[in-house]
């Protein structure tokens, strides 16, 4: 069906697009002429019939462009100098289907033609005979490049529009594997994670109602469950991230550090330079990189003290996450998924990341990324 409409908006505009050009020719040639004679009237079927001729360029484009051509000739030869519009068309249907080399044969020959037939329309010597043909072409070669220009710019269009859908396409697979992958998760983690929980707090609750030692172990889990809970709640969060809801930024860094001080670690927060907005992939890596760093430091580093420092630059942001644990400059760390996965943010907006042990003790996670202020 829908293909039905748009063969009959093509056959239309064909129509609308052959009428016009025959009764712009015909205007053209009439105003030239004075009397009426039999070539006036041979002139005149040769207008209409080169202008009509184009409602079936689609379908027979090279039929349609001898037709043209030797319309023209024969409107040259009964004296009217009228340019070769119709002609133009016909090339541009050609050339669009394919016939190049026919296209470029006949349009040597009607070269050669033009001349000829003005010059047998016995109103022209020689000079004047090529004068007048060269000026039949011109204004056509004007057309052809504003039809050509037109041309390039709907192809861009149809080009920008492509890359568009081909973008939007990739983007909502994308969006549809993320959550994909967030139910998975959610399915097969969340309640097994839930029960260890439930059953160590339940455990620890009993044992210290009884007045009975609480096992180091049974804390131990407990501890570890609640810490489940909260990297699988805000891995879910990240998963789920599909850009209507407010994702988590450097407004939510202080919660972090807040966070991690009621773990018992000793977090500060510095913010130096003059807060300005920055780009969202910018601002939700900082807090990635930050929550990162925080949990690493609580799980693995065995530290005290942590200080995390955010820097605003002129054409950059800066942070950097430093802990007093027990990593040293003879340790080399091995690469979780953390920090890979912080290392792939930073790279892919165009930063840089360092990752090491401190000289002086500790682990510091330093990264740099560009921001643009141009208004």
């Amino acid at each position: 069906m829908s293909t039905g409409r748009l063969g009959v908006r093509a056959d239309v505009k064909d129509w609308a697009i052959a009428v016009s050009v025959a009764a712009t020719l015909l205007v053209t040639g009439l105003s030239e002429q004075h009397a009426t004679t039999s070539l006036d009237l041979l002139g005149c079927a040769l207008f209409a019939a080169g202008g009509l001729a184009l409602a079936a360029r689609r379908r027979a484009p090279v039929p349609v462009l001898a037709i043209t051509g030797l319309c023209a000739v024969g409107y040259q030869a009964a004296g009217f100098d009228v340019p070769a519009v119709a002609y133009l068309f016909a090339v541009y249907a050609a050339v669009r289907a394919g016939h190049r080399t026919i296209t470029v044969a006949a349009s040597v020959t009607l070269l050669a033609a033009l001349p000829l037939a003005a010059l047998a329309s016995g109103l022209h010597d020689t000079g004047e005979a090529f004068a007048q043909a060269r000026g039949a072409l011109e204004l056509a070669w004007l057309i052809a490049a504003g039809a050509a220009g037109e041309a390039l710019r709907q192809a861009e269009r149809r080009a920008d529009e492509a890359e568009r859908t081909r973008e939007e396409t990739a983007r909502r697979r994308a969006d549809e594997e993320r959550l994909h992958i967030a139910r998975e998760l959610h399915d097969s983690l969340t309640h097994q994670i839930s029960v260890i929980k439930v059953q160590a707090e339940a455990a620890v609750h009993v044992a210290r109602k009884r007045g009975e030692p609480v096992p180091e172990a049974l804390l131990v889990i407990r501890e570890a469950g609640r810490e489940a809970t909260r990297e699988l709640r805000a891995t879910l969060e990240a998963l789920r991230d599909d850009g209507k809801a407010p994702p988590h930024g450097l407004d939510h860094v202080p919660d972090l550090v807040e966070r991690a001080r009621n773990t018992g670690l000793d977090a500060t927060l510095t913010i130096e330079g003059q807060r300005q907005d920055v780009p969202a992939a910018v601002d939700r890596t900082v807090y990635r990189i930050v929550q990162e760093s925080l949990t690493n430091i609580a799980r693995h580093a065995a530290a005290v003290t942590a200080s995390v420092r955010i820097d605003y630059r002129p054409d950059a942001l800066a942070v950097r996450v430093d802990d007093d644990g027990k990593a040293t400059p003879d340790t080399a760390p091995v690469p979780g998924v953390g920090l890979l996965g912080m290392r792939e943010r930073v790279t892919a907006l165009g930063g840089r990341l360092r990752a090491e042990p401190r000289s002086e003790g500790g682990f510091t996670v330093q990264a740099e990324l560009p921001v643009d202020r141009t208004p």
